[in-house]
């Protein structure tokens, strides 16, 4: 990370954004989060999975939603991310979709959908935050891969935001803001090595950017290098002067006509 004594300070921004949010993830991420609150007043976007992989539904897990809703008192987010975080779509018929859907990931689970199809799962998402009495305003797909089906049905609801690696996208007109982040692949070793080592060189070229997205996954949590980096990146940042914010919160405080 660049020195703390030469880096930007007053109006850059930092985003603190939790993937793959749901009961059986938040052992992985406890730790972490109580690091991060011991540091001072540091708000975290939530991307919370409504039934992860349909066998880890939020409406069986009352003290985990208890936890979510206190976050919110604290001046967290919670976003909706996906609805299953599963990729239950028919098999791919064509060998970029069979490198999208089963070597990039498994879990990209919007990016086939159809437009009544996506707006099924939006809407049931959208169902089950109003029910926990959770405010929504953004929607990240799954491994940020969003068919044009999905883009169609996001037009039509009154969400604010979604994202993808690079940008966050102001709904319904998707327009793009820039918002470069960094982010790991940890599941093995060589992917962890080659993680730290594509971070490093990215933020070195993003010292200067108004604002830097963390993107976090349960996976990182469970590795004591890849955990380190994301805790003392987070450090340094804060160091730098950057305001740490959530997703929804920088998109009012800088991106507001």
């Amino acid at each position: 990370m660049p020195d703390p004594a030469t880096a930007p300070s007053a109006g850059y921004d930092l985003l603190l954004v939790l993937h793959d949010v749901a009961p059986h993830t938040w052992p992985d991420y406890q730790p972490f989060v109580e690091a991060v609150d011991a540091l001072g007043d540091v708000p975290m976007t939530w991307l919370v999975v409504p039934n992860f992989h349909k066998r880890d539904a939020l409406t069986l897990a009352p003290g985990f939603r208890r936890m979510l809703g206190r976050r919110l008192q604290r001046g967290d987010e919670l976003a909706l991310h996906g609805y299953y975080h599963a990729d239950d779509s028919p098999p791919p018929c064509s060998v970029r979709d069979y490198l999208m859907r089963r070597i990039y990931t498994h879990e990209g689970e919007f990016y086939s959908l159809d437009q009544d199809s996506a707006l099924q799962r939006l809407h049931a998402g959208m169902t089950m935050f109003q029910r926990f009495d959770w405010p929504l305003a953004g929607f990240v797909a799954p491994a940020w891969l969003m068919s044009e089906g999905t883009r169609q049905a996001l037009r039509r609801l009154p969400l604010k935001y979604t994202s993808d690696p690079r940008y966050l996208y102001q709904l319904p007109q998707f327009t793009p803001i820039a918002a470069p982040g960094l982010v790991w692949s940890a599941r093995s070793a060589w992917r962890r090595g080659l993680s730290w080592l594509a971070c490093e060189l990215q933020a070195v070229r993003l010292a200067e950017a108004p604002v830097i997205r963390l993107g976090l996954h349960p996976m990182d949590m469970r590795h004591g290098y890849s955990r380190r980096y994301w805790m003392n990146t987070l450090q340094q940042l804060l160091a730098q002067g950057r305001t740490p914010m959530t997703k929804s919160t920088w998109l009012r405080a800088r991106h507001t006509a």
